[in-house]
């Protein structure tokens, strides 16, 4: 079991961390902040993506760690964020952002190699990357014109929008699966009302789900699972929640704020 993170050293500073079955791996050696963001295994390599600040504290450079060997995504020009990885047979996906003179970018780096999603023009954030074939989806949010987020789909680097982008708020975290022929994304959308909805789409079709925001999707033959968060309507309480197939269920917290932001199904042997 691997868990990707970060914990801060004694002198406050965040170190980027690998814990397998809860032993743990520093990634960096604490000199300057950095943030593990994303795991995944691919036989005996483990991939961690995130950041960490250069050494004159100035910029983020985005990270790929390989079995605990960090490379440079990218070249400390400009901040850069990574937020997840996949492995496709021989290929490394991450995605991130970096910024430019006016905003964010959205990026792709393939093998280390980077590509632009955006131009720049508005501010993005990307969270989640699935790949099927040869086909590559990245989601995330990108704002329009009055500076709402707007969830976004990118398939092969060309982008799809989901959501309306009547929200100001600062954009929670997203996910793409794709199985089979079926790509998912969970996010969230404003109703008519201005109340967040936790919604799925399921090749572009919108399902809303009675919760205010959605983290994660997971699909399991013909199961599908979200797993996110009910707010009530003064903001008072949280609740973790999991949806199957639409169907809510509230997850025990003992707690008044409590959210579920990942999922995963496992086949029983």
């Amino acid at each position: 079991m691997y868990v990707a993170g970060y914990e801060e050293n004694s002198a406050g500073t965040a170190v980027a961390k690998l814990w397998k079955n809860g032993a743990v791996q520093n990634l960096t050696d604490g000199s300057t902040p950095s943030y593990a963001r994303s795991v995944v295994v691919s036989g005996t390599d483990v991939y961690v993506a995130g950041f960490q600040m250069n050494n004159s504290r100035t910029r983020y450079i985005a990270k790929l760690w390989k079995n605990g060997v960090a490379q440079d995504l990218s070249d400390g020009t400009n901040s850069a964020d990574a937020y997840s990885v996949v492995v496709s047979g021989a290929d490394v996906y991450v995605v991130g952002v970096e910024s430019n003179s006016s905003g964010t970018v959205a990026k792709l780096w393939k093998n280390g190699v980077g590509q632009d999603l955006s131009d720049g023009t508005n501010n993005v954030y990307v969270y989640s990357v699935a790949v099927s074939g040869t086909d590559v989806y990245v989601a995330g949010y990108e704002t329009n014109s009055s500076g709402n987020p707007v969830l976004t789909l990118w398939k092969n680097g060309m982008a799809q929008t989901l959501s309306s982008g009547e929200d100001s708020g600062y954009p929670p975290t997203v996910s793409v699966v794709v199985s089979g022929t079926d790509v998912y994304v969970a996010g969230y959308e404003m109703n008519s009302a201005g109340t967040r909805v936790a919604t799925l789409w399921k090749n572009s079709f919108a399902q809303t789900l009675s919760g205010s925001r959605a983290s994660s999707v997971a699909v399991s033959g013909t199961d599908e699972y979200v797993a996110g968060v009910k707010i009530n309507n003064s903001g008072t309480e949280m609740v973790a929640r999991l949806w199957k197939n639409g169907e809510a269920q509230d997850l025990p917290s003992g707690s008044n704020f409590a959210e579920a932001t990942s999922v995963a199904v496992v086949q029983a042997e």
